[in-house]
């Protein structure tokens, strides 16, 4: 085993660390009809206010999934051809 396959190994761990932690920092979305009843409906300003690391976490998830997936593709292509 090379450096660099050592090194790819690192990062795609760490890659998926943290995206298994940005995840599950993210809320949950079944709040559904129970949290209209219960009280649970913001105004629109509420909303935004929150949503906005709401967005950032979602923005994370999507390029630490990415990240994922080149990683370990490159990965494959060293071991197969080097």
């Amino acid at each position: 085993m090379s450096w660099y396959n050592i090194i790819i190994g690192v990062v795609i761990i760490l890659v998926s660390i943290s995206a298994v932690i940005i995840v599950l920092m993210q809320e949950s979305r079944s709040a559904g009809l129970s949290g209209a009843i219960a009280g649970g409906a913001d105004t629109f300003l509420g909303k935004n206010k929150g949503r906005s690391v709401e967005d950032k976490l979602v923005k994370i998830t999507k390029y630490l999934t990415i990240a994922f997936f080149v990683l370990a593709l490159l990965s494959t292509l060293i071991v197969l051809f080097f």
